[in-house]
């Protein structure tokens, strides 16, 4: 369905109401949403954040929550209340606004500089943000977070604790990567794929990732006879798009290609999507028929395994044999010690590996439980075996099924 199309009657592509507008049911419907907002739609082109930008989607955002709640969205209000609907923002813009602070006129390359900007700007960031929502007597509470915060079952725990204290609390959570100690290793890359997984991660009826094009179009919108499509129900419409020609902006580090890939990954995990401009994020909230519409494509599935897939960089990988790959994939097995064929990379218990066969496709992903060093005598070994040599701490699994996720199916 492209633009100008007329909507249908479908759950989440449209409803014609009495007065000729139309909504989105399962949009409209949303208690709790998260929206994502990118470094080019708050900031200036200097680099600065723009006071009146970062105004203008507060106001819509306070605006959606205080119509719920009854009210007029003045102050008084939470993040939600009972039966009401909740929000999380996922918000860049840390990075640019440190920019011009410390006299910088554009985005550095190198992570120590990236790092000190948004060490100033995170600061200037949630300032903002405070100020803004306080004019409507609204609460904020910032969020940082990095892969390690996520993958790791401790630190994961403690990230879904403290976002559901938040909006439990009467606060809007402001999330971000952690960009002051991020490292090429334990970065999300962009916060479009965070918002993908913070919607799974706080269990979101909803994610609306807003930027400063109007939706995904089937090329360069930029290009005269290029349309925008309006619905993407899986994979096969989005066929002969060219995904990539939207570019990136000067201050941010994404484009279409990761508003693509993070709308995919909340679909997949039974979220539903809205792409659409900053300028129009109150049609969106609202369910009107604005950007593109991603249809739920799967189901919710295991928080963590979620993040595993998405959010974790391996530090090493192991070698399967034919007989521990078809375990691993096709029953869902733990991976012992005695399917291990090779061990490669350095890293300590706790670490994602991605697990290979032995023709070198990565097969699956796993939180290992035995440092690096320790493997190479593990290797085609039976776990009583080792225990017996080793002590009982050994009769365990490499990785515990809990702690895998199936990336392929073999063959």
């Amino acid at each position: 369905m492209r633009a100008g199309d007329e909507p249908g009657d479908e759950q989440g592509r449209g409803v014609a109401k009495q007065d000729g507008s139309a909504v989105r049911d399962e949009v409209a419907a949303a208690r709790r949403i998260v929206v994502k907002i990118g470094s080019s739609s708050l900031t200036t082109a200097a680099g600065g954040l723009d006071a009146d930008r970062v105004d203008a989607l507060v106001d819509v955002l306070a605006k959606v929550l205080g119509q719920d709640a009854g009210g007029d969205g003045g102050a008084g209000g939470g993040a939600g209340g009972a039966g009401g609907k909740e929000i999380v923002l996922v918000s860049s813009g840390a990075i640019a606004a440190g920019l011009a602070p410390l006299g910088l006129d554009r985005r550095p390359r190198d992570l120590a500089r990236q790092q000190a900007a948004a060490s100033v700007g995170q600061g200037l960031l949630v300032a903002r943000y405070t100020a803004s929502f306080a004019r409507y007597g609204r609460r904020v509470g910032q969020v940082l977070l990095t892969t390690d915060d996520t993958s790791r079952r401790a630190h994961y725990r403690n990230a879904t604790r403290t976002l559901d204290q938040l909006l439990a609390m009467g606060a809007l959570p402001i999330v971000n990567e952690n960009d002051t100690v991020a490292t090429d290793e334990i970065r999300f890359g962009d916060n479009d794929r965070l918002a993908a997984l913070v919607a799974h991660l706080v269990r979101a009826d909803l994610l609306v990732l807003l930027s400063d094009v109007d939706g995904l179009y089937d090329g360069d919108p930029r290009t005269p006879g290029t349309s925008r499509i309006d619905e993407v129900k899986g994979p096969q419409d989005l066929a002969g798009v060219s995904i990539g020609s939207a570019g990136r902006s000067g201050v941010g580090t994404g484009g279409m290609v990761t508003k693509v890939e993070a709308a995919r990954i909340a679909a997949a995990a039974g979220v539903p999507v809205v792409l659409t401009s900053a300028s129009r994020a109150g049609d969106a909230l609202l369910g009107r028929p604005t950007g593109t519409y991603f249809h739920r494509t799967g189901r919710r599935s295991a928080d963590r395994l979620l993040w595993l897939a998405h959010a974790s960089e391996p530090r090493g990988a192991l070698t399967l044999d034919d007989g521990a790959v078809r375990a691993v994939v096709e029953r869902r097995t733990s991976l012992l010690p005695a399917g291990i064929a090779a061990v490669e990379g350095e890293f300590t218990a706790g670490d994602p590996v991605e697990l290979r066969d032995t023709e070198g496709r990565a097969v699956a992903r796993g939180l290992v439980n035995f440092d690096a060093k320790e493997i190479p005598r593990l290797i085609g070994r039976s776990t009583r075996d080792l225990a017996r040599e080793l002590g009982p701490a050994y009769e365990r699994e490499v990785v515990h099924r809990d702690d895998l996720v199936v990336l392929h199916r073999h063959g």
